[in-house]
């Protein structure tokens, strides 16, 4: 209820930011989108995936009436896949530094918006502080953590409404805020198509106690940072609720067979933690630029559209979402200057389409005084690095010993040649001024944390 009373209050910022329909509605209702981001959630956690630490059923449910993806990769810290994700395009062309995201790029959120279609994000922002950039960015409606301030996001959140701040203190929880919003948002654009971006805040440490925890505490101010990593598994299997409140409010509004339902991890399960694998353990490597830091899962479901019970071993990362999502909704993306993703939508259907032969990747988190990238293309089975590291992933999924270019025969060989030329398909496609920008952005960055601690 409280929650409600906020969004009522709020109601006139939201009809700000409408825009008109681009076309005139088609005979067969558009579909609507909702795009599922959780945060720090790796490949080995969801039971269909072959995890066993953890209940997943609700997403299980997608994946079976669904398509599950293998070979799914995200970049390996949360703002450059969400960069990536939002406008599809490599982070070389448009990165500037972790917890930015520049104004001018265009999203996914603007080409539905152009369409006609109803667009709010929901979740995790840590895109920049500007109150309006939400909007800007192509969302009519916005309800985030981490937006103009870092407050806490579990036990008695921050968040903000169209950049309007809401503190609570009465023993909510922040994932339970934003998934009432989330399910307001669907109520009120029931009878129009929307799109739905929800970066869930879950799971990102510190793993801290939910709702449905033994230990959870109401009255807890802030967030302990040496909680027990079994809250891990308490946060996984809460984040599945969640998405299986979802599905079954989209049932409840009779909006199910015209929703297509995409989830995916932004990056790797947090570093050192561990869960069980297909029979072994396995360590999360967020942060890393190696399998457990990339590979994440990916599920799709629109009953009757997308093809049910298929798994899929197609290469896939986090550029080929904006064009994916446009062609289901039936939105053409060809007017757009570059797009490197490309459309998974003909094997959600059940066609070969056009698959990836491999992927690349320009990771550069910028955190510190660091401007320099790890760049490097890679397929299922071998990856090469520009520095000429080069791996066999089958035999060396850590990415320990490279293998000397010169001493490699057969496939290897053949996949070096490949990689090689993959890389100097962006060898000078870096803009000169993306760097310049970022420095200045770290030294701004630095001095603000000066100033705050002379304080």
């Amino acid at each position: 209820m409280r929650l409600l009373r906020h969004l009522a209050a709020l109601a006139p910022a939201v009809l700000i930011f409408t825009v008109a329909p681009t076309r005139a509605a088609s005979a067969e209702p558009r579909p609507n989108v909702v795009l599922i981001l959780a945060d720090d959630l790796g490949y080995e956690t969801l039971a269909a995936n072959g995890g066993t630490s953890y209940r997943t059923p609700a997403l299980d449910r997608l994946a079976a009436g669904g398509v599950r993806f293998t070979q799914c990769y995200a970049q390996p810290l949360c703002t450059p896949t969400r960069v990536q994700l939002m406008t599809g395009q490599s982070n070389v062309r448009n990165y500037i530094n972790f917890g930015t995201m520049d104004p001018a790029l265009t999203t996914f959120g603007h080409h539905f918006q152009r369409a006609g279609y109803r667009t709010g994000i929901a979740g995790k922002w840590q895109l920049g502080q500007d109150k309006k950039l939400p909007q800007t960015l192509g969302f009519h409606e916005s309800y985030l953590w981490q937006h103009t301030r870092r407050p806490p996001r579990y036990a008695n959140a921050g968040l903000e409404h169209n950049g309007e701040p809401l503190d609570f203190s009465h023993g909510e929880y922040g994932p339970d805020l934003v998934h009432g919003f989330v399910h307001d948002f669907i109520t009120r654009h029931r009878d129009e198509p929307f799109l739905l971006y929800y970066p869930m805040m879950l799971t990102h440490a510190p793993y801290q106690p939910t709702p449905d925890s033994k230990d959870w505490d109401p009255k807890a101010i802030g967030e302990q940072v040496n909680q027990a990593e079994a809250h891990f598994g308490d946060m996984v299997e809460y984040m599945d609720r969640l998405v299986g409140k979802l599905v079954a409010h989209l049932e409840s509004l009779k909006l199910r067979e015209r929703t297509l339902i995409v989830f995916l991890g932004d990056n790797g399960t947090g570093r050192g933690t561990r869960s069980m694998f297909q029979g072994r353990e396995f360590i999360g490597g967020k942060g890393t630029t190696t399998d457990a830091g990339m590979h994440v899962p990916l599920v799709v479901n629109w009953p009757g559209r997308v093809t049910a019970g298929r798994v899929c071993g197609d290469l896939v990362d986090t550029t080929d979402f904006l064009p994916t999502i446009c062609e289901a909704a039936g939105l053409s993306v060809a007017a757009t200057p570059v797009i490197d993703g490309r459309s998974f939508w003909p094997q959600l259907r059940g066609e070969k389409g056009r698959p990836h032969d491999w992927l690349y990747a320009w990771y550069s988190p910028r955190q510190n005084n660091d401007l320099s990238a790890r760049e490097f293309a890679f397929t299922a089975r071998h990856k090469l690095y520009r520095s000429g590291e080069f791996f066999d992933l089958a035999a060396d999924p850590g990415e320990k010993t490279p293998l000397a270019l010169a001493s490699l025969t057969g496939e290897s060989a053949a996949a070096a040649k490949t990689l090689r030329t993959a890389l100097g398909q962006f060898a000078d496609v870096r803009p000169a001024h993306l760097d310049a920008l970022a420095a200045q952005n770290t030294e701004g960055k630095a001095a603000k944390k000066k100033a705050r601690k002379d304080k």
